[in-house]
This record gives structure tokens, C-alpha cells and sequence, in this order.
């Protein structure tokens, strides 16, 4: 259908279209940070899940050898260096926490944080660390620097690096304790 010959066009003018773009461009402003959050949020949960199985897999462990903690290693201070340095490999006898864990995870990727950025995963086997201080003890009686300490007290894997910081100052490491309940926090009460 055509306009008659002396009727003008309806049109928007350049400064409607600038308008409407500029509105567009402060309500995309707006969104990107809470979408930004909601996606972190979703990695740290995924995070958090992998902690829980990794600390059903710790409990497998446990069970299957006399109520001990397994004797292992972090490999990410000892690759950084070796890297860095070219030096020989270090000849710490115990294996990391991918090896040990490696039968009782349904899945090595369980070891892979989700906002691994730094690659932790790839070059270590684990965007995790291990507590090394509980090597070979007994599950029911932790000791550190000979304090007893409660299951619910000490901390056995926790986040390489403050991944989750997105999420909050106080939430940018994920811990997992040794009687499996979960805790998303960066400061430890006492080291400020």
C-alpha cells in the first residue's frame, strides 16, 4: 500500500533513534553487572558440589583405609617453581590429590573449579588444595601443632586461589572441613 503523492512519510528522527539507543545502552548498563554476578554465583555453586564429592570421595577413602586421611601432596607451589626456575622435578615421594583420589571420584573434571581462570587445574590435576597438616591421621582425632582439633573446625580442601571474589570480598574461597559440611569465605577470623 502506497502513501498518497502529498502526504509525508512517517519517520523517526536521528534524535528519537539517539534517544531510544541511549536508553537501550543504560538498561544493557544496568544488567550486565547482575547478570555478571548470577553467572559467578552459578560457577561457586558448581564449585561448591565438587567440594561435597570430593569430600564423599575423601570419606570413601577413609573408610577403606582404617579411618586414616591420605598422605598427599599440592602440586601447585612445586609446578610454579619447577617452571619458573627449570629445576628438577622435587622428589617428594607423595602422590597429589588427583592420583589419590583418582578411584574414588566419579570424575577427574570433579577437581576443576569452575572459575579456574589461572589454569590451576590443567597444570596441578586440581583447582583444589589439600590441608597437609592431616596427612595419614586418624579421621576421628585431627591434630594440628598438637591441638586437638573438632571435625568442624579445620578446613581439608579448599580453593587454590580466591576464584569466587566476584561474589563479595568475604566469599572468594570455598572450603570443605573435615566432617564434609562447606563453607564459601576469603578471611579467616584472626588473620587481619
Amino acid at each position: 500500500m502506497s502513501c498518497p503523492p502529498n502526504q509525508p512519510r512517517a519517520a523517526f528522527t536521528l534524535i528519537e533513534l539517539l534517544v531510544v539507543l541511549a536508553v537501550i545502552g543504560v538498561l544493557a548498563g544496568l544488567l550486565l553487572p547482575a547478570v555478571s554476578r548470577a553467572t559467578e554465583s552459578g560457577r561457586s555453586t558448581a564449585c561448591l558440589s565438587n567440594l561435597r564429592q570430593v569430600g564423599i570421595a575423601l570419606q570413601l577413602y577413609v573408610d577403606d583405609h582404617h579411618n586414616r586421611l591420605p598422605v598427599m601432596r599440592d602440586r601447585a607451589l612445586e609446578a610454579a617453581v619447577e617452571a619458573a626456575t627449570n629445576a628438577a622435578p622435587t622428589t617428594n615421594a607423595a602422590p597429589s590429590m588427583d592420583l589419590v583420589l583418582r578411584p574414588y571420584l566419579g570424575a577427574p573434571g570433579v577437581l576443576r573449579c569452575p572459575s579456574d581462570r589461572r589454569r590451576f587445574f590443567e597444570l596441578t590435576g586440581s583447582s583444589y588444595s589439600w590441608n597437609s597438616l592431616l596427612n595419614g591421621q586418624d579421621a576421628g582425632q585431627l591434630r594440628v601443632f598438637a591441638i586437638d582439633f573438632d571435625p568442624h573446625q579445620i578446613p581439608v580442601v579448599f580453593d587454590k586461589e580466591a576464584f569466587h571474589a566476584a561474589r563479595g570480598p568475604q566469599r572468594g574461597v570455598n572450603y570443605l572441613y573435615a566432617d564434609g559440611h562447606i563453607k564459601n569465605l576469603l578471611v579467616l577470623e584472626g588473620t587481619r
